[in-house]
């Protein structure tokens, strides 16, 4: 009977927040310069998906569909998947490291992803792999690369605990800032737009953007939801997940893997936009529990509401001037983390 009631409350927190995206999606859709009603907004929306015509009711100028999915769509979804990729990448280092301050952006992640598009967008700028981007491959590499890295300087014996966590992820975190400093001193010409991306946004992003991150998230997602229970057991201890059957460290390579490629593709395609790895999963964790079945999905899109609020909050709190979306998240970020150092104990 517990297990019904565990399950209907389930299935009741995903309704509530894939609701909860809904309207945020429709909502960041109809704000802008030129503003749409969110009623007309949703109709467009869904004649799109149902392929009817829009216009029964109240008639509306056709440059609204236009707008919608030509400038503000394309934006909106993307801010929806880089939230997901960040909130769910949080949710499995925290789980890996059995940390509640684990996060791309603190543990110098989304750092190392930053000087792989970097490298890309200055240094091998115009080289491509099979006619793709080389930004997505050596963000993903430097992401890689930098988890490892971490995991290794602050881990002692088999565990990882926070404050070694922390000064790694600060150190290598400053390094690999000052690496991506020294070369953007060679792309003088893109300087100001390097270092407009690098706080973190989606200005000027459209459909091409979003082609490049799905089939990331394609890989990293299931990966990551097909061993969440793995990840319920890691948190009962590395022997005793050995002893259920659980190759630990082959598990933690491929998570981590996971988790960098989910966190390089964000950082791919929106710049740095810190804290929400760390902020979602907490929050989620609070009402959901521990339990990693619900608590990813649920991550996932809470996080893809976040920062699509965050966008929105981004281009409309000082229009026309439009504030990079990492400065939002760091705003509601910092003092969380400053919070979390002050409480001082885990919430596993």
């Amino acid at each position: 009977m517990s297990g019904m009631r565990t399950r209907r409350k389930e299935i009741g927190y995903m309704a509530f927040l894939l609701i909860l995206l809904g309207g945020a999606i429709v909502l960041a859709a109809s704000r802008g310069a030129v503003s749409i009603p969110p009623a007309t907004t949703l109709r467009i929306i869904l004649s799109k998906i149902f392929n009817s015509n829009p216009s029964f009711g109240d008639h509306f100028p056709e440059t609204y569909e236009v707008i919608l999915f030509k400038v503000r769509f394309p934006r909106v979804v993307l801010a929806a998947l880089v939230g997901i990729a960040l909130a769910t990448s949080g949710v499995v280092f925290q789980g890996i490291f059995k940390n509640p301050m684990a996060d791309p952006y603190i543990i110098g992640v989304s750092s190392g992803a930053a000087l792989g598009a970097t490298l890309a967008a200055i240094v091998f700028k115009g080289f491509g792999l099979f006619g793709f981007s080389l930004i997505p491959l050596l963000a993903f590499i430097g992401a890689v690369l930098t988890s490892f890295a971490v995991y290794n300087l602050a881990r002692v014996g088999t565990r990882v605990p926070v404050s070694t966590l922390l000064l790694s992820g600060i150190a290598i975190g400053a390094f690999l800032h000052a690496l991506t400093s020294f070369v953007m001193v060679f792309g003088t010409k893109d300087l100001h737009f390097i270092i407009f991306w690098l706080m973190g946004g989606f200005s000027a992003k459209n459909w091409d953007h979003v082609r490049i991150m799905t089939p990331f998230l394609l890989i990293g997602l299931p990966l990551v939801f097909y061993y969440s229970r793995d990840l319920n057991v890691l948190l009962l201890g590395e022997e005793r997940a050995q002893q259920l059957g659980i190759e630990v460290e082959r598990l933690k390579k491929l998570l981590i893997a996971a988790a960098s490629l989910l966190a390089a593709a964000a950082v791919a395609v929106s710049g740095i936009v810190g804290f929400v790895g760390l902020i979602i999963p907490h929050i989620v964790r609070l009402v959901t529990g521990p339990n990693h079945k619900i608590l990813i999905p649920c991550s996932a899109l809470f996080g893809a509401s976040f920062v699509v609020f965050a966008d929105l909050l981004a281009r409309t709190i000082m229009p026309p001037l439009e504030i990079p979306v990492g400065i939002i998240t760091a705003l509601f970020g910092a003092p969380f983390f400053v919070y979390l150092l002050k409480k001082g104990k885990k919430m596993f």
